[in-house]
């Protein structure tokens, strides 16, 4: 484990980098993941769950779809779009993928989402550097996609996809997003970014960032400019994100007067990644509360 200090105001303390503290919460040695065949097979591709815990959620009811768009440089951007059927003008909520793309686990978030009532749809911010999902090799899935998606090429991203939602079914006035992990890290960046975002929720993101030249910006610097209420949810038990961190970025809330309504939960017995139920990380009891949680959040801020 490495003293992680990136914002001179914080206390130096000892952060799991983001790739170790993955491989921690898959329940493989780090051996097997760096050598991509049980990573891939696994965790990426994740075609079908892969863990008896998986839940699968019934499309009856749903409309589901494979869409692209052209995004704000022109690039075609991807999405998976899950809504429900018959019902026009659901309000719109964005679905943040983790490092691995839009697998099968995302899009079923967004078949949650939408037994809801919403209209959830997941774009690949990874997929002018990639197939994220088809990456065996978990240095080469950092490398040569994760770290190459810009903070300015992510936000922008969204907010085509925002737009294209609200002209294809959705209710574009009525604007909620998620995200885990690397999601999870979006979402703050995002509330921040977005005068037009009703609400977030965002499960373990990274609230102190390794700051890069694609990725400058660090959640707890950005709290003065939140312009949207968020959920932030974490787990006690997390290496990458110490109860620290979510202290520090609970007390700049705080000063920046954005607490309440934002807010942060930290769920004791959990780990990162407790919300996916495809792998051994998967806390049933803090991903229950979690999500329902969520659905009340969405519901006060989104739904309205």
């Amino acid at each position: 484990m490495t003293a992680d200090r990136t914002d001179d105001s914080l206390p130096a303390v000892e952060r799991l980098p983001e790739d170790r503290n993955w491989i921690g919460s898959t329940g493989l040695a780090r051996r097997q993941v760096l050598a991509g065949g049980a990573f891939a097979a696994g965790f990426a591709a994740a075609c079908q769950p892969v863990a008896s815990s998986a839940i699968q959620t019934s499309a009856d009811g749903l409309m589901e779809e494979n869409v692209h768009f052209p995004a704000s440089d022109g690039f075609s951007l991807p999405a998976f779009v899950a809504r429900p059927a018959g019902k026009k003008s659901a309000p719109v909520i964005v679905v943040v993928h983790e490092i691995f793309g839009v697998h099968e686990w995302i899009r079923d978030i967004c078949r949650r989402f939408a037994k809801a009532g919403y209209y959830a749809i997941a774009p690949d911010l990874f997929a002018r550097h990639g197939d994220a999902t088809k990456v065996t090799d978990f240095r080469l899935l950092s490398s040569t996609i994760v770290s190459k998606a810009s903070d300015a090429q992510v936000l922008a991203d969204v907010d085509t996809t925002y737009a294209w939602a609200g002209a294809h079914g959705g209710d574009g006035s009525k604007r909620g997003i998620t995200g885990f992990c690397w999601g999870g890290r979006v979402v703050w960046l995002y509330a921040a970014h977005s005068a037009l975002l009703d609400a977030g929720v965002a499960f373990y993101g990274r609230l102190v960032s390794q700051k890069t030249e694609l990725q400058p910006l660090s959640a707890i610097e950005e709290v003065a400019k939140l312009k949207a209420p968020v959920l932030g949810q974490y787990g006690a038990l997390d290496k990458g994100i110490p109860v620290t961190d979510v202290e520090a970025m609970r007390a700049a809330l705080k000063a920046a007067g954005k607490s309440p309504p934002d807010s942060l939960t930290v769920y004791e017995g959990a780990d990162h990644g407790f919300m996916a139920d495809y792998r051994p990380s998967y806390n049933e009891a803090a991903a229950k509360q979690a999500w329902t949680a969520t659905l009340d959040w969405f519901g006060k801020y989104v739904k309205r």
